[in-house]
């Protein structure tokens, strides 16, 4: 039997083997949270027009703007082997500061606190 034979055997084995293990240790006995719809922490079959918190807006607007934060900087360490990388950098330094200026503005002002 050759390699790729013998792996591709394991690994049909190694799968059957855990759905059969999942399966056979799964509980079977769901209750009535688990059947409901998930709705956010809000009572599904309550009023629609419950008040929202804006703040769940700011926490995903800040994700947003650090993830996008991460993409930006991703290229920086291919950037630093071009033949002037002190503007990259610069650029960088810029953008690091004005967002953690942002975030620390926010902070002071009570934007992140979740009670008044």
């Amino acid at each position: 039997m050759n390699m790729i034979t013998f792996m591709i055997a394991l690994s049909l084995a190694l799968s059957i083997a855990l759905t059969a293990l999942n399966f056979w240790l799964a509980q079977m006995t769901p209750d009535s949270e688990k059947l409901s719809p998930y709705e956010c922490g809000f009572d599904p079959l309550g009023s629609a027009r419950l008040p929202f918190s804006i703040r769940f807006f700011l926490v995903a607007i800040l994700f947003l703007l650090f993830d996008l934060e991460i993409a930006l900087l991703l290229p920086l360490p291919w950037a630093t082997q071009l033949q002037a990388p002190t503007i990259t950098l610069t650029w960088t330094s810029i953008l690091i500061l004005l967002l953690t200026f942002g975030l620390v503005y926010e902070w002071i002002q009570g934007g992140l606190e979740w009670a008044e």
